[in-house]
């Protein structure tokens, strides 16, 4: 697994440290900064139109 975070600021992959209690996993941590790094590539999909309509994913998921 490639851990991918160099489209994440700094600033928010420290912030996330800080939210996390004063000992924790390591993949705890790695499993919040996935989550917020695909979070926002996905808001920046939407905002670009990147997306998928509904009635498309239906007949797409219905061939399966």
């Amino acid at each position: 697994m490639g851990l991918q975070i160099n489209n994440m600021e700094r600033d928010k992959a420290l912030d996330t440290i800080k939210e996390l209690p004063e000992e924790f996993e390591l993949e705890d941590l790695i499993e919040k900064l996935i989550f917020i790094e695909k979070t926002e590539k996905g808001l920046k999909q939407l905002d670009e139109g990147k997306t998928v309509p509904h009635e498309k994913v239906k007949e797409i998921a219905g061939k399966w």
